[in-house]
């Protein structure tokens, strides 16, 4: 019978052993490096996320109530600025596509950081007309003239008055621009002009019933104050 002899290890045994607890030291180490690394990574993200930097829209000048915002003169109220993405409300305007063919809902100062809240998308205003279209009539031309100052973006009810009848026809119409006597329109900004000519939104439907109402002269308009 082989008998085993169990003795000293030889200096190549030892060599070798003393190579693994190298080894696995350095990649014990490497890991640990790694793992460190990962570590220093995500904490320079994170603080470089808290100091991000995002797109805004402030108000360049004051923002009159009813004012519509237009491709053609959006710059004349809007300025983009950078604010730190923490300081950033989810309601505030950030993006191009998002500050044409709006309407104030109501007067806005100069330097306030705009929100969808502050405006009414013209859009939205006119999703319930089949066929929207821009009616236009002079002031003199209705039966009686609303009270007060009319501007753009202001709700006007209009009724038919026909043998001291009042009935009302089209209700929560939007005006969608007024003139002076000269043509020009009239800014939303400016309360002492008179309005000669006024245009407002119709459903294409409605068209002829207005203006045949409106050449008998028996039309009245009347200004909605919680439009």
């Amino acid at each position: 019978m082989k008998e085993w002899k169990i003795g000293k290890k030889t200096k190549g045994e030892k060599h070798k052993a003393d190579s693994r607890l190298k080894t696995g030291g350095i990649i014990a180490a490497l890991l640990s490096a790694v793992a460190v690394f990962a570590v220093m990574v995500q904490m320079e993200k994170n603080i470089l996320t808290q100091y991000e930097k995002g797109i805004i829209y402030v108000a360049v000048a004051g923002i009159p109530k009813g004012e519509m915002v237009t491709e053609d003169n959006y710059t004349k109220f809007f300025v983009q600025q950078q604010l730190d993405s923490s300081c950033i409300p989810v309601t505030a305007l950030r993006f191009p596509d998002q500050v044409r063919g709006l309407v104030a809902k109501t007067d806005i100062e100069q330097g306030v950081l705009l929100t969808t809240g502050m405006f009414e998308p013209v859009d939205e205003i006119l999703a319930a007309m089949e066929e929207p279209v821009i009616a236009g009539f002079k002031a003199e031309d209705l039966y009686q003239v609303v009270s007060g100052v009319l501007r753009s973006g202001d709700r006007i009810n209009i009724y038919s008055v026909k043998e001291e009848e009042v009935i009302l026809v089209w209700q929560d119409i939007f005006v969608q621009q007024v003139f002076d006597a000269s043509g020009a329109a009239i800014s939303s900004g400016d309360t002492v002009t008179a309005a000669q000519r006024i245009n407002v939104y119709l459903d294409q439907a409605d068209v002829e019933q207005f203006y045949g109402e409106l050449a008998s002269g028996s039309l009245r308009v009347v200004k909605n104050c919680e439009g």
